[in-house]
């Protein structure tokens, strides 16, 4: 039987963030109501052939802006149409400022099993910086709900690069999330994307106030830190910019940067069937009118040998225990010295990239300059 995941994007958030290029624009129960019935169209009419899913994991924008009978319906949808696996890791996103007691609930009872509260930061005063709904109490009046509900799996996000964040006030998020014990934790860094309020405000050539943004020491420092307070607190980094406790990786994720096939449904989603590529139609108006049954032809790609060879090495080594030689020779008759030695005998000579045995991995520095090294394994 083959094993696949399943993305599910929700693209309504009560409001949009300063810093957000995702998918997603403010929520219209209306508008809600007539995409989850395209929504549940799309997930019934996929082809499942011999198929067990392994994860679920419901995205946004932000899920949790949905009442409770749209979120039961999508997963009774998804428990109908296809073979959960029996530890199938169920995992939905949620922002603070948005789960009730009774979602809370709700969640544990059809099946979710794993909550990612997007926290960011437990400064207040960053909070609204960031044009987040919720405020450090809301956060955790949402936390406990959810392990009063019996969640026995909490995400927490937190960013670090943020305009005026001191290297105190990120240690102080740190360290309160460590304090809650959650079981994952995800240290991610700003990152200023066109297209949003604060490429405007904080754009390196341009920006209004670029002036706030950290300098290169504290942003370094910052990371630093991160490591070494999650460390201390029991968690191992597993992935360039994700923490968890022994046993709570995030399966869904993992299976992507393992190249393990996936579903994808609802706009704009991307889907990895059969070695093809390809995602949904990115318009709210198109997807509605085509009742959910609308992929994006130009995105269609069949992924060539080279294709699948390349990402192996670029989301593997995303990995911190990396890759295996004797699986890239299982799975494309290749010794991987005879196709990226060179690469590899590159970063090798500066110590970023290491060879053990069977395994290739980047080391801590490596990991600092990640995406310059993944762009040389580009066929």
């Amino acid at each position: 039987m083959k094993i696949k995941e399943i993305y599910i994007h929700i693209p309504f958030c009560v409001r949009k963030c300063g810093y957000c290029d995702f998918l997603s624009f403010q929520y219209n129960e209306e508008t809600s109501e007539k995409y989850i019935d395209c929504l549940c169209n799309e997930i019934l009419h996929a082809e499942i052939e011999d198929t067990e899913i392994s994860t679920v994991f419901i995205g946004g924008g932000t899920p949790s802006v949905l009442g409770e009978r749209d979120i039961e319906r999508i997963m009774m949808t998804v428990s109908e149409h296809f073979l959960l696996s029996d530890d199938a890791e169920i995992t939905i996103e949620v922002n603070p400022g948005t789960v009730t007691e009774n979602k809370a609930k709700l969640y544990k009872q059809i099946g979710i099993n794993r909550v990612s509260i997007g926290m960011q930061s437990s400064d207040d005063e960053m909070l609204k910086k960031l044009g987040r709904i919720h405020n450090k109490k809301q956060f955790l009046e949402c936390y406990g709900r959810l392990r009063k509900a019996g969640i026995a799996n909490l995400n927490v996000d937190v960013m670090s690069g943020l305009p005026g964040l001191t290297l105190e006030k990120y240690e102080e998020t740190l360290k309160m999330v460590c304090e809650l014990g959650p079981e994952h934790i995800s240290a991610y860094s700003l990152i200023i994307e066109e297209n949003t309020p604060f490429f405007e405000l904080y754009n390196p050539d341009n920006g209004k106030k670029v002036s706030e943004l950290p300098d290169e020491e504290l942003e370094r420092r910052q990371y630093e830190r991160t490591g070494e307070i999650l460390s201390m607190n029991g968690y191992h980094r597993y992935e360039i910019s994700n923490y968890a406790k022994k046993g709570y990786e995030c399966r869904h994720n993992t299976g992507y940067w393992r190249g393990v096939p996936y579903y994808g449904f609802g706009l704009g989603a991307s889907s990895y069937i059969d070695g093809i590529r390809y995602s949904n139609v990115s318009l709210l108006d198109d997807y509605l009118k085509a009742g959910g049954i609308a992929k994006d032809t130009d995105s269609i790609i069949r992924l060539s040998k080279n294709d699948k060879m390349e990402e192996f090495m670029y989301l593997g080594l995303r990995m911190t225990e990396g890759i295996s030689r004797k699986q890239f020779k299982n799975l494309f008759n290749e010794d991987i010295d005879d196709v990226f030695g060179k690469v590899i005998n590159k970063y090798s000579a500066l110590d970023l990239i290491m060879c053990e045995d069977d395994k290739i991995f980047l080391s801590e520095r490596g990991i600092d300059v990640s995406n310059y090294i993944f762009s040389d394994f580009l066929m």
